[in-house]
């Protein structure tokens, strides 16, 4: 083994305990690394940053931005709200939350659309006084099964296209892997809803339990907008964005109507 090659899988090894290990960002350590191999003259500066200009690099970013805008907009939110009073049984309430981030990671990041029902898992877990453990990993499989039914569902898809495109001259298309992907899919959420979450060990916490979720390093906060106010005329996505969503708008009361988890592009009114 020459010298570059012990350095490399010393590098992989340091990298792997890294990321095992947590306590740093990924972005950091996989930035650091870059950074190492360069100034160890492993490859040039031109060839570290080639990287990024790989088509599957700006697909996923992309996909990144309309996952932020689909959040923004309340898509996801609104079919999560419409679905809520079906979720009076454990097995109903688990094959509707998977069900819908399943087929939201289908067209979306698949980190983005457990993202967007995270929250409403743990709200509906609270509401309906049930263990936020039987939901947070049945949500977690199927935002990965349903990054299996089109291209844009999970990077691997892409670059896998990508490579194809290269060797083949042809890429996938949108839904070349629907077929396989969503009888996967389809079979994942079956079995989750109706075996697997039954092998997930249970701790029975109720509200309490749940809502201290929300309680770690947060609190909420009750806020009326009166006469004056600069935050009047204002959507709660702008909000959001300038502080840095350190103020994330949970439920707006407008008169008689309610809104959980409101759409960024609501507006801010008195009263």
């Amino acid at each position: 083994m020459t010298f570059e090659q012990g350095l490399v899988c010393s590098l992989l090894v340091v990298l792997l305990v890294l990321f095992a290990w947590g306590r740093w960002r990924y972005d950091l350590i996989a930035a650091g690394a870059m950074i190492t191999v360069v100034a160890a003259g492993l490859i040039s500066a031109e060839q570290a940053l080639q990287g990024f200009g790989h088509p599957a690099v700006v697909t996923v970013a992309a996909v990144l931005v309309i996952s932020r805008a689909l959040r923004n907009c309340g898509i996801v939110d609104l079919i999560a709200s419409k679905l809520v009073p079906y979720t009076h049984s454990t097995a109903g309430h688990i094959t509707v939350l998977t069900g819908v981030v399943t087929l939201a990671s289908a067209f979306m990041n698949n980190v983005g659309a457990l993202a967007l029902m995270l929250p409403v898992a743990l709200a509906t877990a609270a509401r309906r006084e049930r263990s936020p453990s039987i939901l947070l990993m049945p949500l977690a499989f199927g935002s990965l099964l349903g990054g299996l039914i089109t291209l844009i569902g999970t990077p691997p898809n892409i670059i896998i296209a990508n490579f194809r495109a290269h060797s083949q001259g042809e890429p996938f298309s949108m839904f070349a892997f629907s077929p396989v992907g969503l009888g996967v899919a389809l079979v994942g959420v079956v079995f989750i809803a109706t075996v697997g979450w039954r092998l997930i060990p249970q701790h029975r916490t109720g509200r309490r339990a749940a809502e201290r979720l929300f309680e770690i390093s947060d609190y909420i906060v009750e806020v009326r907008a009166v006469e004056g106010s600069k935050l009047v005329g204002k959507k709660l996505a702008e909000i959001a964005a300038q502080t840095n969503e350190e103020v994330v708008p949970v439920g707006m009361v407008r008169g008689k109507d309610r809104f959980i988890h409101p759409a960024g592009w609501r507006l801010i009114r008195t009263g």
